[in-house]
């Protein structure tokens, strides 16, 4: 696990490019992330009246492919992160290699069933 604050460290902490890849994910997708929320609240909350907030709006909005795939890309970079985080902790706080493996099957199994059903239900409509 690299414990780094710039990219030099990073590398030189690294002990494997995936490793480093992630590092480097988690830099860039947090930054995504802030934007692209930012955008959702502002479109949803902001630029929306409270009286024009209904079901059938929101439908209408995700009849727009191009809605649906914004939405699409926060749940899929969110999850990601997430999941990237929190393999971290689980490496921090589960010490037994055979614990660790069934809780990273555990929550990796989670998180697959939480974008499947994140995407299908936003496709579906």
């Amino acid at each position: 696990m690299i414990r780094a604050r710039t990219f030099i460290d990073a590398r030189q902490q690294s002990h494997s490019n995936a490793e480093l890849n992630w590092w480097i994910f988690m830099r860039i997708s947090g930054l995504i992330l802030v934007f692209l929320i930012l955008g959702h609240i502002y479109m949803t909350f902001i630029q929306v009246s409270e009286a024009d907030a209904t079901f059938d709006a929101v439908v209408s909005k995700l009849s727009n492919p191009a809605w649906k795939f914004y939405d699409w890309l926060i749940l899929a970079l969110a999850l990601m992160h997430g999941a990237n985080g929190a393999r971290y902790s689980i490496e921090d706080y589960v010490r037994s290699r055979p614990n660790r493996a069934w809780v990273k099957g555990i929550f990796y199994t989670v998180i697959a069933l939480v974008f499947a059903f994140g995407t299908v239900g936003l496709f579906a409509i």
